[in-house]
């Protein structure tokens, strides 16, 4: 049987080191040899001895139910394969953080991650009840991270001199040592009549990045997380 669709660029390989790696610009894989976590129904195929569990709020070192604004849990995956993950085909990128960084991370753009990552569910200080900006997961420690966006992602340097305001449906996340405070760009007079649709940004002050997607969250896909 021939066709393009049995080129290299779609076979999956058998991987030769565990952890994660891109399959492609729309999933991840990742080889188990232990354990990770994962966004709960994101595993679209799976080869091995693999278990996936889904997880509450526990003690000690059981895996946290992430509770955000949209409400995203969690499962670990445990035993020795791999496993490919996705969701809605978005696009997926890769974060590899070093022991002291810290990443505030928009739940609906986490799909995987490490165990060695800890993560806590924060407010977002200064947001106040934005429906986007309210909670977020700030992640630590060593290891990759796998996020997803819908369309490409744009990094937005921030610094002392040039703050930058993004609009709190389309952040993903930011470097979490950023400075948070809600910018309303619309003026009173505008709001009267009608609005442009602008009205409060969350603004981020200090020495870092922000990360954004080209889009706004769909009010259908957060009512349905």
């Amino acid at each position: 049987m021939k066709s393009d669709l049995f080129s290299s660029e779609h076979m999956a390989q058998q991987a030769t080191a565990p952890g994660m790696t891109l399959q492609n610009a729309k999933s991840i894989k990742y080889a188990v040899n232990g354990e990770m976590h994962a966004r709960q129904g994101s595993m679209i195929a799976f080869r091995g001895d693999l278990q996936f569990e889904r997880k509450g709020q526990g003690l000690g070192g059981m895996l946290k139910r992430a509770v955000t604004g949209e409400g995203l849990p969690l499962m670990a995956v445990r035993g020795q394969g791999e496993a490919w993950f996705a969701h809605e085909a978005a696009n997926c990128f890769i974060v590899e953080m070093e022991q002291g960084d810290v990443l505030t991370i928009n739940g609906r753009n986490v799909l995987c991650f490490d165990a060695t990552l800890a993560y806590e569910i924060k407010t977002v200080k200064g947001a106040g009840m934005t429906g986007g900006g309210l909670f977020n997961s700030v992640f630590t420690g060593y290891g990759k991270l796998g996020l997803m966006c819908e369309g490409n992602p744009i990094v937005i340097p921030v610094s002392p001199q040039q703050p930058v305001c993004v609009d709190t449906d389309a952040v993903v996340g930011w470097s979490a040592h950023l400075n948070t405070s809600l910018h309303r760009s619309q003026s009173v007079g505008s709001m009267l009549r009608g609005g442009s649709g602008e009205a409060v940004q969350l603004r981020l002050e200090g020495e870092g990045f922000v990360i954004v997607r080209p889009s706004e969250l769909k009010t259908e896909k957060a009512s349905s997380n």
